[in-house]
């Protein structure tokens, strides 16, 4: 059987130390929360360097961010690939004085809120998901 959930890195970032079958049960949980299953969801691990890249190449943004998400969703199935920032995880960690571990955690749950149809870029979206965020992030911590 193909793993649903896999871990990848690309550029100069380490893989962070993670329990990727643990998170993996966890997104599904979450994505069930959400009337959703999970689908092959791919989370690429990088470095400021490889973001800016691909937010560049992809998306026409000329910034920095932690995440960015393609969607390959059904509508039932939740599917896709995600690229996180380690860099800019660690340093919005201790922004928001938070530990690097519970914001990647955090940034994780993010992309697959996206791809189960959770905006955050509107009027009042944020707060939608930053409450689902949090939400799972009391299960993962349960």
């Amino acid at each position: 059987m193909k793993k649903t959930v896999t871990w990848n890195v690309e550029g100069a970032a380490s893989m962070p130390d993670i329990d990727g079958d643990a998170l993996a049960s966890w997104l599904g949980q979450v994505a069930a929360l959400h009337g959703r299953e999970l689908g092959p969801l791919n989370y690429i691990f990088c470095d400021d360097p490889r973001i800016i890249e691909v937010n560049r190449q992809f998306l026409g943004h000329d910034y920095f961010t932690d995440i960015i998400t393609f969607d390959y969703s059904s509508p039932r199935r939740v599917s896709g690939d995600m690229y996180i920032s380690l860099d800019t995880v660690a340093s919005n960690a201790e922004v928001v004085g938070s530990t690097y571990e519970d914001e990647l955690h955090r940034v994780i749950v993010h992309g697959l809120l996206h791809l189960c149809g959770i905006n955050d870029k509107g009027p009042g979206e944020r707060e939608i998901m930053e409450r689902a965020e949090n939400e799972a992030l009391a299960l993962l911590n349960a």
